[in-house]
């Protein structure tokens, strides 16, 4: 390495000379700090073979090699002067070569320029060897305990000041905040007031401990030799990023105010319509032709293209953003967005036409494909039922909107929804007999509606049976299960009582006796035996002798 630093100082001149005429006027010549320890000595600039950064680099290293030597002494720097340059020596080693390009950058003569030099070297010398002398080293550890300690107790009273700081404001403010609205519609809660108060505390409390930490850890590395570089470095690595931040700020001052002009707009616009949306939601403003529910979705779609509008405003005046990294990223976003959300949109767009539709809404009972439950949930991709076993069911709305959904709760605030069952009986039974019979069953059954007379249809006259549908109205769709099971319970009852046999579908002739159950026979165990209406008592209905 001393080799090639001699010879670069050796044909130092000759590259001077080779330079193009007048290279030097075209503006400022560029340089390189050469430092030891963390500060800098002087600035040297490069030539075509040698860029200023490395000529430095190589100057430091022989710097550092002989700083390092204790066995060569500070007073063996000396100059040798030369026709074409003057070498800084320490002793037979060379340190660095001016030459009077040098001398042109810095407006002196080499010889001057040369002096400064070794100057600045010897002095920067004694102070590294001192540096890692015991007794220095002492000092350092020394002043490095105390700055801990100072720190400690620092840390210690900032909570202590900061937990009476915050006690004092939370005593004086908690009153005073109020909830800020217009009429009856609040703007912004005391809560969110509460919490951005304390955020911003809290943001303080963390840029005081970083401030003092900073300087902690500034000071403790400049105690040190070997740190002290990075500890020249600390603040200027801390602040580095701010004052980037700070020139792109007064570079955008005027697109950041249009920004924060257009955000309060928009916030502001976001919030009427919310407001007006709600009242229309509560039924304090009434649209013709509006339904309330569709209050809601409606808001989110106005609000969607509000704030995509106020995007498409503010795209050109976001710094950065006619960038090609900035492009490159919203294209990449938008190609991502575009592939992995077809689906999500059309659930989406299926969610919304279902709204606008009224297909159903919270607690109908619906049947959707083969799941049947009670609507508890509507969102935008998918909807949830809840299954009569307490089952939850999810849904994508898109499926919903390309299938068919029964709506057993939508007809039923208007008119009694219908249960219906059916059940086949030989010819040889009257048709009478048997409306009678399922008019009667219906009768036993608790929990129908009132409003309407149950009523029996003959579906259908088969080769053996005759099929009988029994209709009977129901003004709550929730329960219809179990108004289903009480129906065919009183519908067996009853056939059971009047020895009326209920065909099966596969029949192949008249059995010896009939396929009924005894009224001996009802309760047969584990049943627990209950009262009932003694059999053929009934009004309306044929005694069983007539049967």
């Amino acid at each position: 390495m001393i080799l090639l630093a001699a010879l670069a100082a050796l044909t130092w001149p000759a590259v001077i000379a080779a330079q193009t005429p007048g290279s030097e006027d075209d503006g400022v010549v560029p340089t390189a700090p050469v430092t030891l320890d963390g500060v800098t000595l002087f600035s040297v600039r490069g030539v075509s073979s040698f860029s200023p950064q490395v000529r430095a680099g190589l100057i430091e290293e022989r710097i550092e090699t002989v700083a390092g030597d204790r066995s060569i002494p500070i007073d063996s720097l000396h100059l040798v002067a030369g026709p074409e340059a003057v070498r800084v020596m320490a002793g037979p080693t060379l340190l660095m070569a001016v030459t009077d390009a040098d001398a042109r950058t810095e407006q002196v003569s080499k010889n001057d320029l040369a002096t400064a030099h070794l100057l600045q070297l010897r002095s920067a010398i004694a102070a590294y060897r001192y540096a890692r002398t015991p007794q220095a080293l002492r000092g350092s550890a020394a002043r490095t305990g105390l700055a801990t300690l100072l720190l400690i107790v620092s840390l210690v009273l900032l909570a202590w000041v900061w937990r009476r700081v915050d006690a004092l404001l939370v005593s004086r403010l908690e009153a005073r905040i109020q909830s800020v609205g217009i009429q009856s519609f609040e703007v912004m809660r005391a809560e969110r007031i509460r919490a951005a108060l304390a955020s911003t505390l809290r943001g303080l409390k963390t840029l005081t401990v970083a401030a003092i930490l900073l300087v902690y850890v500034g000071y403790v590395l400049g105690q040190w030799p070997w740190t002290r570089p990075a500890s020249l470095n600390a603040a200027a690595f801390a602040a580095a990023p701010l004052q980037v931040l700070g020139r792109g700020l007064l570079a955008n001052v005027p697109k950041l105010v249009f920004l924060v002009v257009l955000y309060v707009i928009v916030r502001a616009v976001l919030r009427i319509v919310r407001l007006f949306f709600e009242a229309v939601e509560r039924g304090s403003v009434t649209l013709r032709q509006f339904d309330p529910e569709w209050a809601q979705p409606t808001y989110k779609i106005v609000r969607i293209g509000i704030v995509a509008f106020a995007l498409v405003v503010a795209y050109p005046y976001i710094p950065g953003s006619q960038s090609e990294a900035f492009k490159g990223v919203s294209l990449f976003i938008g190609i991502v967005f575009s592939l992995g959300s077809s689906s999500a949109i059309s659930n989406i767009i299926a969610g919304y036409m279902m709204t606008y539709r009224r297909a159903f809404k919270v607690g109908d009972r619906v049947k959707i494909g083969e799941a049947v439950g009670d609507v508890i949930e509507m969102r935008l991709q998918v909807t949830h039922l809840r299954s009569f076993k307490n089952e939850e069911i999810v849904i994508p709305n898109s499926e919903i909107l390309g299938g068919q959904v029964l709506n057993y709760s939508s007809l039923a605030r208007v008119s009694p929804l219908l249960l219906h069952t059916r059940v086949a009986i030989g010819y040889e039974r009257p048709w009478r007999q048997v409306e009678a019979l399922l008019r009667e069953a219906a009768s036993r059954t608790s929990g129908l509606a009132a409003a309407a007379p149950p009523f029996v249809l003959l579906k259908s006259l088969g080769e053996f049976s005759i099929v009988y549908e029994l209709n009977v109205p129901c003004d709550q769709p929730q329960n219809m299960n179990a108004l289903y099971t009480a129906l065919h319970k009183n519908v067996l009852d009853v056939f059971n009582e009047y020895g009326v046999q209920i065909m099966v579908p596969a029949y192949e002739g008249d059995p010896p006796e009939p396929k009924v159950v005894p009224p001996a026979g009802w309760y047969a165990a584990p049943a627990a035996e209950a009262p009932g209406p003694p059999p053929g008592t009934t009004a309306g209905l044929p005694s069983r002798n007539a049967v």
